[in-house]
């Protein structure tokens, strides 16, 4: 007896550990088999991911010290929390830009200020995450498009681009929007710094050539630390070439920011923009991850593990982070097999910080923004533009509006222009919907729409029709207006309309009482409004006794099966009685 109460505790402690904490059960039956692998990818993650973090801590405003924590906490925090074995946490550029455009015109150019909301905003992003996660809301996954999500992360491309002339031409840039930063740079590129330029060029094409030649190699940090000797042997910091600067050692202390009322709803309203999209871009990369690897991912507890790895980042004065593609693609392709792969990277970054920081003084800014500008030409889907080019016009234009609502409105007010974008596609596809005059095939047992199967034998005066969508409130006059029509067309005299409900699984009031008045308009005309394969679920949307004490509703006929409806308008015409079911 003590036994089995024993073991139905393991279970349930286990159940509850697998909910929780999904990473922790992973890392206690951990196979020494896979060790060799989560090394050698750990310590390429983190080759990666340190040169990034510092590079993105200019794209989020931030001291570069700040960067490399936001690049070390957060490995901790997912491999316990996150449900992907290949997923790698840290500074990404939409998240950066997000939090460095919400921040920036509310600390009024304090610098203590700046830092103070920065931590602020991104501990509230953290909240909103776990909220989002206990509240089983894992479906905004789907929630932006894949083209408006293109457009959105190829818009803060191009401002993150923008944002490195400075650094790669060496002349001291301005703020405001991405066509300000154009203008600027139009002015500025005759005080050009050249030695400043070339150091940025050739970083560049080092990094293009790796990722072409030799993606498997930790091409950031190569090129750091290459100029790092560049600035050291030719002695390039006297000449102009501008350096990051002394870099504290040690670990963050733990800082709670003051509450500022005033603020508070602002923070609050971008909060929750970061978190939305930060959440998609990282899922994304999860689940393609996780396609590739053969295992699932569970939406809820992404949310709940990046709401930790953002509190966390927070305490320790980081800025908000996510899934990060590129520092994931490098622990794919080096064999990471576990979750370990993220503790291992988070030592090697952590010895980093304690003890190898001094070298960091002279890293060239230039190089920084060449590490920046050449992910983010990754982050730029020139494949998926060509693809919506081939495949759909209608949302290659959804895409490039998007990037431009980016590019013209600036990040943050671009997310509601973003998710208004997505709502408009989801209403376009839902109010016209397709639809078919069905008829029955020679040699096929179902009905087909006689415009794929000119052969399709249709009954003179019976008009067999299919509305391929839900029928509710923005599309039920379409409905309408789309079966005038097929009336209007047909060859001879409609007396018969039979409406193959098959397709149907929602309908709302404004859509019944629509119907209703279509029956009593075509019955006017001497057609008779009849329905077939009505789903029994439809009744869910309506109290059953007010169904019943509606005689339009609760005494029109519907079929069984579009052969019923048709061997009934036989009959009828034959002068028979119609056999036809009653009721909704």
């Amino acid at each position: 007896m003590s036994q089995s109460i024993h073991l139905s505790r393991t279970h349930a402690l286990t159940r509850l550990l697998k909910r929780f904490v999904p990473g922790l059960l992973p890392l206690v039956r951990y196979q020494r088999s896979d060790l060799r692998h989560d090394c050698i990818a750990g310590c390429s993650v983190a080759a990666v991911a340190l040169p990034v973090g510092i590079a993105y801590a200019a794209v989020a405003g931030v001291p570069p010290v700040y960067g490399i924590y936001a690049s070390l906490l957060p490995l901790f925090a997912y491999a316990l929390f996150g449900s992907s074995r290949q997923l790698i946490t840290g500074p990404d550029a939409a998240t950066c830009l997000m939090a460095a455009s919400a921040i920036g015109p509310l600390a009024g150019g304090d610098p203590q200020r700046y830092m103070e909301l920065m931590i602020s905003l991104t501990l509230i992003t953290g909240l909103f995450n776990i909220g989002f996660g206990l509240c089983r809301f894992g479906f905004m996954a789907n929630f932006l498009s894949h083209p408006i999500l293109i457009g959105y992360l190829n818009g803060v491309a191009l401002i993150v681009l923008a944002g490195q002339l400075p650094a790669l031409f060496g002349y001291q840039g301005g703020g405001g929007h991405f066509g300000d930063k154009l203008l600027d740079f139009i002015d500025k590129v005759p005080a050009t710094h050249v030695p400043t330029l070339l150091l940025g060029i050739v970083a560049i094409g080092i990094l293009l050539g790796f990722k072409r030649w030799a993606p498997r190699l930790p091409a950031p940090l190569i090129v750091a630390v290459l100029g790092i000797a560049a600035v050291y042997l030719l002695q390039l910091s006297p000449k102009g070439v501008a350096v990051l600067g002394a870099v504290p050692t040690g670990f963050p202390s733990l800082h709670l920011p003051g509450f500022d009322p005033a603020r508070f709803e602002t923070l609050i309203r971008h909060a929750a923009g970061i978190a939305l999209i930060s959440f998609v871009s990282g899922i994304m990369t999860a689940k393609s991850f996780a396609r590739r690897n053969h295992y699932p991912i569970d939406a809820n507890q992404e949310l709940i593990a990046f709401g930790v790895c953002n509190i966390i980042t927070g305490l320790a004065q980081g800025f908000p982070v996510t899934g990060a593609d590129s520092r994931t693609a490098v622990n794919s392709a080096m064999g990471g097999r576990t979750q370990l792969v993220g503790i291992v990277a988070g030592g090697v970054i952590l010895l980093f910080l304690l003890f190898f920081t001094a070298p960091l003084s002279l890293l060239p800014t230039a190089v920084l923004a060449a590490i920046i500008a050449v992910s983010c030409l990754g982050l730029f889907d020139f494949a998926s533009l060509r693809e919506l080019y081939a495949a759909s016009r209608r949302e290659l234009a959804f895409s490039l509006v998007t990037t431009a609502s980016v590019l013209y409105f600036d990040v943050l007010p671009a997310v509601s222009f973003a998710v208004m974008f997505t709502f408009l596609w989801l209403l376009l596809a839902a109010s016209h919907p397709r639809d078919a005059v069905l008829g029955q095939v020679p040699g096929k047992s179902t009905f087909h729409s006689i415009a794929d199967y000119p052969n399709a034998i249709t009954v003179p005066g019976l008009l067999i029709y299919r509305f391929e969508g839900n029928v509710v409130f923005f599309n039920s006059d379409y409905f309408k207006e789309r079966l005038m029509c097929r009336i209007t067309a047909a060859k001879t005299p409609v007396k018969w309309v039979v409406v193959d409900a098959s397709p149907i699984s929602m309908i709302d009031i404004t859509a019944l009482h629509n119907l209703i008045d279509l029956t009593e308009e075509l019955k006017e005309r001497g057609i008779q409004f009849k329905f077939a394969r009505v789903r029994r679920s439809l009744r869910s949307f309506f109290d059953i006794h007010w169904l019943k004490s509606n005689p339009l509703i609760n005494d029109a006929p519907r079929y069984d099966s579009l052969d019923a409806a048709t061997e009934a308008f036989v009959r009828w015409e034959q002068g028979t009685s119609d056999t036809a079911k009653a009721g909704p």
